[in-house]
């Protein structure tokens, strides 16, 4: 017997394409105001610092998607190798074309700020997406979230299993109460310390918590009626108010509790936009412009840091001024430019390949991909 077609949720595309602007921003902002973690921007400016918490929104929203299929079919995969099969084909050719491009960028024109010249070393470590476990020159300064991202993947089957036998809350329970001892332990512990910072561990519990959300797909009208946005907004509420306590130098010391903090947030509002609130904001995010942006959200980041370096270096500095000048006038050029090259990179190597043989794969399954862009058009999980 054939499933039924999953159920569009709108505004997905929407949180994509606005989380990968967001990073964009964030790495103008750190050209254009150096001194990191320190924030010497005006107050129009100064939450741009905070370009981890787009990657935060990212994990969620890969958990949450990847999982609203297995939520709506007893949390069961349609098989783990085939799983595994979608998710390369989804990822690999972009991410491969990406590498190269950085690579060409940073051999031919200027290599990624503050790291040294790519050698051969970092094309291996990056094209087998190791590079947050392995040290090697940065060919792309984005690409260390797509290592974990590729490695939650192998994780996912693990905690749809966990859901089964003992509840999603006791899953997302289990997985933080790990997580939570890592992030103690580890700043202590020689080698560990490493892998906190370049593979931060709270981002499996960040993807744990969006599985969690996935399952409004199949909650009762109960806990669909729930106030989830007023919950979002209580969730975050605590950490806004910690960034406005403590400042930028103790928060961006402090990544891996506020991650951890802010994950609820991000989860509680992915599930209220799954059930169609608030109903302003989700018309706002499935308006044309920024499904078109989430479209080719997953190019935007895979390629957008070289395309930085380059105007920055090479048209701003020395000609504008430092601090909010360079920081507008880089604005003007790098987004549009960016937006424009990663609609072409997606044409060419995305969107060739989210279209293979499908009989027999739900479109749920097939609809969703990582911290980014989706498999199918629109917004389709």
């Amino acid at each position: 017997m054939n499933r039924r077609p999953a159920q569009r949720l709108a505004g997905l595309d929407g949180v994509r394409g606005l989380a990968a602007l967001f990073v964009v921003v964030h790495h103008v902002f750190l050209r254009a105001f150096p001194g990191y973690p320190v924030d010497r921007a005006p107050f129009w400016a100064a939450w741009f610092i905070y370009g981890r918490f787009a990657v935060v929104v990212f994990i969620v929203l890969s958990g949450f998607s990847l999982a609203l299929s297995p939520a709506r079919n007893g949390w069961r995969l349609d098989g783990a190798r085939r799983f595994a099969l979608r998710r390369a084909r989804r990822i690999l050719p972009a991410y491969w074309a990406a590498l190269a491009f950085s690579l060409a960028v940073a051999w031919l024109v200027i290599p990624q700020p503050g790291a040294g010249v790519p050698d051969a070393r970092s094309v291996v470590v990056n094209g087998l997406l190791v590079q947050n476990l392995v040290a090697a020159p940065a060919p792309n300064r984005a690409f260390w979230s797509m290592a974990v991202e590729a490695q939650l993947y192998i994780l996912f089957p693990l905690l749809l299993l966990m859901v089964r036998r003992r509840g999603a809350l006791w899953m997302v329970a289990a997985v933080t109460l790990v997580v939570a001892a890592v992030g103690v332990v580890g700043p202590h512990v020689s080698h560990l310390d490493f892998v906190v910072i370049q593979s931060p561990p709270d981002l499996a519990a960040l993807f744990a918590v969006g599985v969690l959300g996935a399952g409004i797909v199949g909650a009762s009208a109960a806990r669909r009626s729930w106030p989830w946005a007023r919950l979002a907004l209580a969730a975050a509420a605590p950490v806004a108010g910690t960034i406005w306590w403590q400042g930028s130098v103790w928060t961006l010391d402090h990544l891996f509790w506020v991650d951890l903090m802010l994950g609820p947030a991000v989860g509680c509002l992915l599930a209220g936009l799954a059930v169609g609130r608030p109903a302003a904001l989700l018309r706002l995010l499935d308006t044309r412009p920024l499904r078109g942006l989430g479209a080719s959200s997953y190019s935007l980041y895979l390629i957008h840091a070289p395309i930085v370096a380059v105007v920055y270096e090479k048209v701003v500095a020395g000609r504008v001024s430092p601090g909010a000048p360079a920081f507008l006038v880089s604005l003007a050029l790098v987004v549009p430019l960016a937006i424009a090259v990663s609609r072409v990179f997606a044409a060419v190597f995305e969107r060739p390949f989210l279209h293979p043989h499908r009989a027999g794969v739900p479109e749920a399954v097939r609809g969703q991909s990582l911290n980014f862009p989706r498999d199918t058009p629109a917004t389709t999980v």
